[in-house]
């Protein structure tokens, strides 16, 4: 048997006010005057946090637009400015939600491999290391800041950049930055590391290190969302942590049935990652009987609301383009259903579960 010899992020520091010791953790990665650039969420703009970036010499922040999950157009254009703007760089820092910091990790690959990012869709695809790159998580649960992937959408597939370069060499973890979030932004996002867990923990390829990181992530999202009475400091602080374990927890195994199918959502109709999970989760109890009865009790109690009829209208060569982009996701059918997933999930059984979305 072979065993995956599994990346990890090199450098983690976690805390309140972590984000203070930013410009003291960066110094050591200056070289010559190459600048930092900061790749920030628009939703920063013009807002405090944005004013706590320490620039210096030439660092730059550029705001980036994560209105639509990151394509492969996107994530080219940014590199391909930066080259011309600076011809090289020290490092890129992603400061934002899931978006921004996929964002982050493809620039930083696509600043030295040559060629579009869509030519590294795909598992292991990518040969050469990027330039350094952080990330700092400003809304917690999608894993982004651990795994080993950046998920992008091409030309053909939403499909990430999986590899051992794509791991950030730094993470900063400081709770503090998730304060403002928005409740039903803050809900769909931590609904990912739930999910995450369910289908870590049910899939087939599950194994002892994935289980103790899923466990715990599960536990600690199991506390916030249906046992807190509110919001607080503490909420953002278990969540933060569920958010890593969660993404450890996947590293060693794999996602499954809410996964695959939101993938096809966002490709065709621009769903976002989060959303798109609660939406799918909200008709898996064939598949999660307990996650998704407990997925719902979250959401009644958190006072949410899930969108339903997205895909009402949709033609059948729509359908067509969903599945298979979601068939396409073969490791996560196989974690799901096992070897022979396949015979179980077939293109109508999967364009019948579409049509209830």
């Amino acid at each position: 048997m072979n065993f995956r010899n599994f990346k990890m992020v090199s450098y983690v520091v976690y805390g309140r006010g972590s984000f203070n010791q930013l410009d003291e953790i960066l110094a050591p990665q200056r070289k010559g005057d190459a600048p930092i650039i900061f790749l920030v969420d628009h939703f920063f703009e013009g807002k405090p946090l944005a004013s706590r970036v320490p620039l210096r010499g030439k660092d730059k922040i550029v705001f980036v637009d994560v209105t639509y999950e990151p394509k492969t157009t996107y994530v080219d254009k940014l590199a391909t400015q930066l080259k011309e703007e600076f011809g090289t760089v020290s490092g890129i820092i992603g400061i934002g939600g899931g978006s921004a910091m996929d964002l982050a990790k493809a620039v930083s690959l696509m600043m030295t491999n040559p060629g579009s990012s869509a030519d590294y869709q795909g598992w292991d695809l990518v040969k050469v290391p990027g330039v350094y790159k952080a990330g700092i998580p400003t809304l917690s649960g999608t894993g982004a800041e651990v795994s080993r992937t950046t998920v992008l959408t091409g030309p053909t597939r939403k499909l990430g950049m999986n590899s051992d370069f794509t791991p950030f060499d730094q993470i900063v973890l400081d709770p503090e930055l998730c304060a403002n979030a928005p409740a039903n932004q803050r809900f769909y996002t931590g609904m990912d590391c739930y999910i995450h867990c369910i289908e870590s923990l049910q899939g087939t390829y599950l194994n002892e290190f994935s289980k103790s990181y899923g466990e715990k992530a599960l536990q600690l999202c199991q506390h916030i969302f249906l046992e807190k009475d509110h919001w607080d400091d503490d909420a953002d602080d278990k969540l933060m942590m569920a958010s890593y374990a969660g993404g450890m927890s996947i590293a060693y195994s794999q996602v499954g049935v809410a996964h695959a199918v939101s993938y096809g959502l966002s490709y065709l109709l621009g769903t976002k990652h989060g959303i798109g999970n609660c939406i799918v989760m909200n008709h898996l109890d064939e598949y999660y009987p307990e996650g998704a009865a407990e997925f719902k009790r979250m959401v009644e109690k958190n006072k949410i609301d899930i969108p339903t009829g997205i895909c009402k209208g949709l033609t059948d060569e729509q359908f067509d383009i969903m599945i298979n982009v979601s068939l396409g996701m073969k490791p996560l059918w196989e974690n799901a259903l096992g070897k022979d997933w396949e015979k179980t999930m077939t293109r109508e059984k999967l364009r019948a579960l579409y049509e209830k979305l």
